[in-house]
């Protein structure tokens, strides 16, 4: 699961370079200032998820349990959080209205917020 956890933090964290870099030079010419500044939230939050993930795997002190269930959490909260504000950033560059998934951003920040929590709660009930 550890192995498992980081590479995805890597890969996570590769991608939103990748695409911090495609929005500052791409996207910069296509998009409005707040389109981009959208956008730019989404790398920023794909990062930090990215390296949470890398912290996780590296975490000798969490149960593998409680790894999973962040691990997925983090998944899904990525996907759901980020990816739907990089399609709703670039919405005016594709003939398809991405404004039906706009739910799903919240969705996934409470994906987020939980998998912080679950870490949270689960070093407060560790007994020292």
């Amino acid at each position: 699961m550890d192995k498992k956890t980081i590479s995805t933090g890597a890969i996570f964290g590769m991608i939103a370079i990748i695409l911090g870099a495609f929005g500052a030079h791409a996207l910069k010419n296509v998009l409005t200032i707040e389109a981009l500044s959208t956008f730019e939230t989404g790398v920023k939050y794909q990062m930090y998820h990215a390296l949470f993930l890398v912290f996780i795997g590296t975490l000798n002190e969490l149960s593998q349990k409680a790894k999973k269930i962040i691990y997925n959490l983090v998944i899904f909260g990525v996907f759901s959080f980020s990816g739907s504000i990089y399609l709703l950033a670039t919405n005016n560059l594709t003939s398809f209205d991405f404004k039906v998934i706009g739910f799903m951003t919240p969705v996934g920040g409470l994906l987020l917020i939980l998998a912080w929590a679950v870490l949270f709660f689960n070093f407060i009930k560790k007994k020292s």
